[in-house]
């Protein structure tokens, strides 16, 4: 396999992480506001908070491979 199809087979599979990601992050907020909203809040919505967090630096870190790996494919 040449060097630019492991490189874009990277792309393609940060992209799915990034999708997967940003999809848990949607339904865990939804999730908290749902819990907020009936008024039950106690260890599993600060939880779902620190989980939220969590995901959202796993997001960044994601974006930044991204960018890596497009310039990367620029310089091929």
């Amino acid at each position: 396999m040449a060097q630019i199809d492991e490189v874009k087979e990277i792309l393609n599979n940060l992209r799915i992480w990034l999708s997967l990601t940003i999809g848990m992050i949607v339904v865990l907020v939804s999730g908290l506001i749902k819990r907020y909203d009936e008024n039950k809040i106690d260890w599993i919505f600060y939880s779902g908070f620190g989980l939220f967090f969590s995901l959202l630096f796993i997001v960044l870190f994601i974006i930044i491979k991204l960018s890596k790996k497009t310039k990367e494919i620029k310089d091929l």
